[in-house]
């Protein structure tokens, strides 16, 4: 009897695991779309604030008993990088962040060095690729809407993929859940949802840019994977319980760091500092 109840228990978690996914996404949508629209100092405090959450989620995996220190001195890097970035000054604030990862790093045992330096790249990278994006005036909102729109759905296609299909997993080693079902289902979700905002947009070159949507949906479950490493690394199921259903903000946000960060590097390449929107969208 105790079996024949496993399954249906086990069926039980996963609905409630959804419905809280489902409510937090309906609160934290509309806010990041909400944000992208105003631009400015809402979009740059946004991304400012998620990645002081990853840098004290990630410090607190990798070396938590100098989280106060190593936050400090981080945070205040994120924060004059995010300030130089809403101003227009990208560069600068690349700068900073590398002398704020430089900083933590100074401060710390030699073997944590790395991972206390990765904290600030990586969270600086949350905070300043997508208010890069948007500081593009004409394109910039909607450069960033087509990025929400693939890394989204590459993580509701994998999630769904993955639970309908099953099969071999993707790297089992790193993340035993993910199955080469899921990223496929990821990939196809991504290219979709691109086309569509390309087709509302009345982009043209449809093909660049489903090409493109590939492309940063592999970066996205890159990104996924990577964060998967860490947590393994540091033996941690979920990287903190801030988001129901979620776990933290590197958990859901993994997959937006690398891509974001590419995004922003075609763009800057394609458009320079003043239109990477326009780099980003128009082929």
């Amino acid at each position: 009897m105790a079996g024949a109840d496993r399954p249906l228990r086990v069926g039980t978690l996963r609905s409630s695991e959804l419905v809280l996914r489902v409510c937090s996404a309906l609160v934290l949508v509309p806010l990041a779309i909400g944000t992208a629209y105003l631009g400015g100092w809402a979009f740059a405090l946004f991304w400012g604030a998620a990645a002081i959450g990853v840098l004290w989620e990630w410090i607190s995996l990798v070396a938590p008993s100098e989280e106060r220190s190593m936050l400090l001195i981080g945070g205040a890097a994120l924060a004059l990088a995010v300030a130089l970035a809403g101003m227009g000054h990208a560069l600068a604030a690349i700068v900073v962040l590398a002398m704020g990862a430089l900083g933590v790093a100074a401060l710390t045992l030699a073997q944590r060095r790395a991972w206390i330096a990765g904290a600030v790249v990586y969270a600086g990278a949350l905070a300043v690729a997508p208010i890069v994006l948007r500081t593009d005036e004409e394109e910039g909102f909607l450069a960033v809407i087509f990025l929400f729109a693939i890394v989204w759905m590459t993580d509701i296609g994998a999630y769904f993929a993955g639970r309908a299909l099953g099969g071999p997993k993707l790297v089992p080693q790193v993340s035993p859940n993910k199955t080469w079902a899921g990223a496929v289902g990821g990939l196809v979700a991504a290219i979709l949802a691109a086309v569509a905002v390309a087709n509302l947009a009345a982009l043209t070159a449809i093909f660049a840019l489903a090409v493109l949507a590939l492309a940063l949906s592999v970066f996205a479950q890159g990104g996924d994977l990577f964060e998967s490493l860490l947590k393994r690394r540091f033996h941690a199921k979920d990287s903190s319980h801030l988001i129901p259903g979620h776990g933290g903000l590197m958990d859901r946000l993994d997959g937006f760091v690398t891509a974001s960060v590419a995004a922003a590097l075609i763009g800057l390449l394609r458009g320079g500092f003043e239109a990477p929107g326009r780099g980003l969208l128009i082929w």
